[in-house]
């Protein structure tokens, strides 16, 4: 498993208002989008293109598109749906699926209640996107969904991630192939699970919940 931080100005800069508690619902959804495009830029410096004949106002050139097929990108419900709009401004010819997976508060299990995906992922090149990666289990979850149905690489855009989710995923996804794509790794979890000092719940912060 390969963990990419983002370093540049730009995402410290977008992160640190994100984190505010009091930066407002709309503007949180804006520096949403905008960091996603960033973190997007990296995720997608290795996704397979091929040559295709073009014709300039001058010459005939031979250029690059992205290859069939195209990549997938798959927000996990509901606060992946806050970072489909800057993954795809990056990647507009990109399909988009879905997957919604929460945890069994008695069985403690990862279960799905929703998914809009092909049944065949061969050859695909799957983009999951997920704000938080706190304790890793819905992650490593959704890693392996998309390994079941034949997916040849699997990247993860997150905006925060904590250790004990990173050490999670490293240790039950060491068989498979995995990239994490983070703005920031913050300190730890907390008794509630969540990260510290985090952002609070993005799911709540994106939709006005916790306003």
């Amino acid at each position: 498993m390969r963990v990419q931080l983002v370093e540049h100005p730009l995402v410290s800069h977008k992160l640190t208002v994100l984190r505010k508690k009091e930066t407002p619902s709309m503007i949180f959804r804006q520096l949403t989008e905008e960091l996603v495009m960033l973190l997007a830029y990296e995720a997608t410096r290795d996704v397979k293109v091929q040559p295709v004949e073009i014709e300039t106002p001058v010459a005939r050139m031979t250029g690059v598109a992205l290859a069939k097929p195209t990549p997938l990108v798959v927000p996990i419900l509901r606060a992946g749906l806050g970072m489909l709009e800057g993954m795809v401004r990056m990647a507009p010819s990109a399909e988009v699926g879905f997957l919604g997976m929460a945890r069994n508060e008695e069985t403690l299990d990862i279960v799905t209640y929703a998914e809009r995906l092909p049944a065949d992922l061969t050859d695909r090149h799957v983009f999951l996107l997920d704000p938080m990666l706190a304790t890793g289990g819905t992650l490593v979850e959704a890693v392996r969904f998309m390994y079941a149905r034949n997916a040849q690489r699997v990247t993860c855009i997150c905006l925060l991630g904590a250790p004990e989710g990173i050490s999670r995923l490293e240790r039950e996804l060491a068989d498979v192939e995995v990239d994490i794509y983070l703005a920031a790794i913050d300190e730890r979890l907390d008794e509630q699970s969540y990260i510290v000092p985090g952002l609070g719940d993005a799911g709540d912060r994106l939709y006005g919940l916790a306003e």
